[in-house]
């Protein structure tokens, strides 16, 4: 996921509640969904930032002033994923726009009969 290319807001909205039942109708499993999709946004983003941040890792023990440039490199990184979006405010948006998939397996089930 490229999240250079996230366009939402970078701090909390109020938001109308109503807008939470359109894809559930029921707001406790829109709840659990945003939470799911939360967390798998989070992750991505750590694997990415630690892959990152390894590349200008220091293997073997030169300089002093080698290692602070190569700080000054991570913090850069690291800067840079501080100012992206919270995972949850991605994840509320991508709800918003229709963007996540979700199937309820208990409702489907219910529906057989």
């Amino acid at each position: 996921m490229d999240f250079r290319k996230i366009k939402t807001e970078t701090t909390v909205v109020t938001r109308q509640k109503d807008q939470f039942y359109v894809g559930t109708g029921n707001i406790y499993e829109t709840v659990a969904i945003l939470s799911k999709r939360a967390n798998q946004i989070a992750s991505e983003m750590k694997a990415e930032l630690n892959e990152k941040i390894e590349e200008f890792a220091n293997h073997n023990n030169n300089d002093g002033l080698e290692e602070m440039c190569e700080n000054k490199e991570q913090i850069e990184i690291a800067k840079f994923y501080e100012r992206l979006p919270k995972p949850t405010l991605i994840a509320v948006n991508e709800f918003l726009h229709d963007e996540i998939y979700f199937k309820n397996p208990a409702k489907s089930d219910q529906e057989a009969f």
